[in-house]
């Protein structure tokens, strides 16, 4: 699998992973309780700097970002025919900015430490009896690998919908987008039952 993952020396970088998820809940916290378009909009902004300082080049940060950003932009279209203008730009501002810090952190965090950073922070959760701490781990960081697989199958069915000289539509592409990744899905919950990872109950 991919990863989302850049080696680098930012700042970022050195940060623990504990301490970006603890900011990162945080900061989501405080965009969901704003709804001041200008602030959002400022807030994308230093998003859109932070991500920019890890220096992926516009193609890259482009096509990491574009299925979300088109999700948005969908959601945002839908909220403003139903709600506004003044909603739909509430609505722009605070996902895009919760989406260029997430991706900031995703590609400044590994899989193996979001993975055991996640697990520590839910064993308060197991010793109370409520979860198992090594599934929520484990479910998160599969959460996180599937996100280039998913991406790479967009890319590829609509490079093949080109090929064959068909008309690229969200929805011909949505279909067999999630089939695929559905039937990935049971292939790999198959795969980790069949190999015990998941805590016994």
């Amino acid at each position: 699998m991919k990863t989302l993952y850049v080696e680098g020396d930012t700042f970022l970088h050195h940060l623990s992973p504990r301490t970006k998820l603890v900011g990162l809940a945080a900061l989501s916290l405080f965009l969901f309780l704003i709804h001041s378009p200008a602030v959002l909009s400022v807030s994308a902004i230093l998003g859109g700097i932070v991500y920019a300082s890890l220096r992926l080049g516009w193609r890259q940060s482009w096509l990491r970002l574009r299925p979300i950003l088109l999700t948005i932009a969908v959601v945002a279209l839908f909220t403003l025919v139903l709600n506004g203008w003044h909603d739909a730009s509430i609505v722009v501002t605070r996902l895009t900015a919760l989406t260029v810090f997430a991706a900031a952190v995703t590609a400044t965090t590994s899989t193996g430490d979001f993975i055991d950073e996640i697990t520590r922070l839910a064993m308060p959760l197991e010793r109370l009896g409520l979860v198992r701490a090594v599934d929520i781990g484990l479910s998160i960081g599969l959460v996180i690998r599937f996100v280039p697989e998913v991406l790479g199958r967009y890319q590829a069915i609509r490079d093949a919908h080109r090929a064959r000289g068909l008309k690229v539509r969200p929805l011909t592409l949505a279909v067999p987008l999630i089939i695929l990744t559905l039937k990935n899905a049971d292939e790999i919950a198959a795969a980790i039952d069949a190999r015990g990872v998941r805590a016994q109950k």
